[in-house]
């Protein structure tokens, strides 16, 4: 690591990427498997069901450990893109319908102009996160990067719900008014 602070999900997939830690994995299956699964029953897919995609997500995760890079993206969203693809995969197997946000994005080219904006807005959205107070910064990524509620959150944490919502709302604020003048150029 480079000195950079890591969430402590992050440090969990480090561990289990580059030493193969059991217990780090034991760790980030109990804090994503229930998640994974309200996200999945509420596609429509009955708990069953939604219980053996986590199970083999959480397989996956394992398996594929070496291929997670937290410089592309948060372990959340590494994991939550695992289970939409393996959603994805069972539906097309059942032949039924696939939900209309469960989609795959067409496979259209993306021109460079595309892929140039692509980039250079995922770089002011983290030049903009990095302004943020530590403590704002952290309650943004843990709510919209994370995807956690403010109820967990709290129990994350342990501060107090008004000091959650407080730091998320100014957090947002002060991230709008940054990239609204990166969106000027």
């Amino acid at each position: 690591m480079t000195g950079e602070a890591y969430s402590e999900t992050t440090v969990w997939m480090l561990a289990v990427r580059d030493d193969r830690d059991k217990a780090a994995f034991g760790r980030l299956f109990d804090h994503f498997a229930p998640r994974l699964k309200g996200v999945i029953c509420r596609s429509g897919v009955s708990p069953a069901q939604a219980e053996d995609i986590v199970q083999d997500v959480m397989l996956t995760v394992w398996r594929k450990s070496h291929m997670f890079d937290p410089g592309r993206a948060q372990v959340s969203a590494w994991i939550y893109q695992i289970a939409r693809n393996r959603q994805i995969d069972i539906l097309r197997k059942e032949k039924r319908p696939v939900p209309e946000e469960l989609k795959p994005v067409e496979d259209t080219e993306d021109d460079a102009s595309q892929v140039v904006a692509l980039e250079q807005e995922t770089q002011a959205l983290r030049a903009a996160l990095q302004t943020l107070k530590p403590a704002q910064r952290e309650m943004v990524e843990r709510a919209y990067l994370g995807e956690l509620t403010h109820a967990e959150i709290k129990a994350e944490t342990g501060l107090p719900l008004g000091t959650i919502k407080s730091r998320i709302r100014l957090g947002l604020e002060k991230l709008r008014h940054e990239l609204k003048g990166t969106q000027r150029s």
